[in-house]
């Protein structure tokens, strides 16, 4: 940074994050501050955080600088965006936070307008692409940490079956629309307020898929609460902005199976991180994840079975919450 040795510094740790990262805000001169970030270089995405954000910023969206990056010692030095986000807004009138979602939804619509055969992105180190193994995984994931490790549910081989058959449906869907680069987190904690305006972070797992699976991470976040009618007019600005092919709604009903998809991911990292990772304060999630669950599949006959295993998660969690 140029500073001088005898510069005071003050640094304060700030709160853990996943993906074995630890953050530092470091303090100096007229109240100036840069964010340190180190990293396990074990977990592969995180090589790729300091990339993404010169090829972020270099085609206009808002995310931190990078001042210094060593490859070799896992750590970065960055733009302090500051201490708010869109989850500290989750109190706020609806006026208000729906202003933020609205600008937020414009800067992801431009990282959506991404197509995979996109030239420009030659060279840029990532994630591979969504696929028929990621999105098994991330059933799996579900099954293993939430179905049996937080809710105590052990599926027999023909309730696992059913369920299976349902789950590949949704993901050979999504497969099968065309793919353009998305976050892959995008949810209230990881879109940063600077100023009036909106910014990136976490996008180091940031690959190809399907846009409407970041769509679903944004509007069924379980850190916040919408009503239906704040859901919906989110969903229709994004469709009102994007390129969609398809009647609305189609739009929405594929909008749903892809927040599906984000769900089971989400919930299998709160029984992860909570109780393999030790991390208690995930677990608090689970809730308002597991009910989100429950509303993106609605009277879908799709989810029929996805929706009793649902339900019965349920009822597992409230017999075993005051444990």
């Amino acid at each position: 940074m140029g500073l001088a040795e005898k510069m005071p510094l003050e640094v304060i740790p700030l709160a853990v994050r996943g993906s074995q990262r630890s953050f530092c805000r470091i303090r100096y001169g007229n109240h100036e501050s840069i964010i340190f970030m180190q990293y396990s270089g074990e977990r592969r995405e995180n090589n790729y955080y300091a990339g993404l954000a010169r090829f972020l910023q270099k085609i206009g969206l808002s995310v931190p600088q990078i001042f210094y990056h060593d490859g070799e010692k896992n750590f970065l030095l960055m733009e302090d965006l500051g201490d708010r986000d869109l989850w500290h807004y989750r109190q706020a009138p609806w006026e208000e936070r729906r202003r933020y979602y609205f600008k937020t939804l414009d800067i992801i619509r431009k990282l959506h307008a991404f197509r995979q055969e996109d030239s420009s992105l030659a060279g840029v180190a990532m994630m591979e692409a969504f696929d028929a193994r990621l999105y098994r995984w991330e059933r799996d994931y579900f099954r293993e940490n939430f179905v049996r490790g937080a809710c105590g549910i052990e599926l027999d081989a023909s309730e696992a079956e059913m369920v299976e058959k349902e789950l590949v449906l949704v993901a050979e869907g999504l497969e099968g629309s065309q793919s353009c680069l998305v976050h892959r987190d995008l949810q209230s904690q990881n879109v940063m307020i600077r100023g009036d305006d909106p910014a990136l972070i976490d996008f180091q797992g940031m690959r190809y898929g399907n846009p409407l699976y970041d769509l679903g991470s944004l509007l069924y976040d379980p850190y916040v609460s919408f009503t239906g009618k704040e859901r919906q007019e989110l969903l229709d600005y994004y469709f009102g902005i994007s390129t969609a092919s398809c009647d609305f709604r189609t739009f929405e009903e594929n909008f749903r199976k892809a927040s599906v998809q984000r769900l089971l991911q989400a919930l299998g990292a709160y029984g992860f991180l909570g109780l393999k990772g030790n991390r208690r304060e995930f677990l608090t999630h689970i809730p308002s994840g597991l009910n989100n669950l429950i509303e993106a599949m609605g009277t879908n006959p799709a989810f029929n079975h996805l929706r009793e295993l649902a339900l019965r998660c349920r009822q597992a969690l409230e017999k075993r919450e005051p444990a």
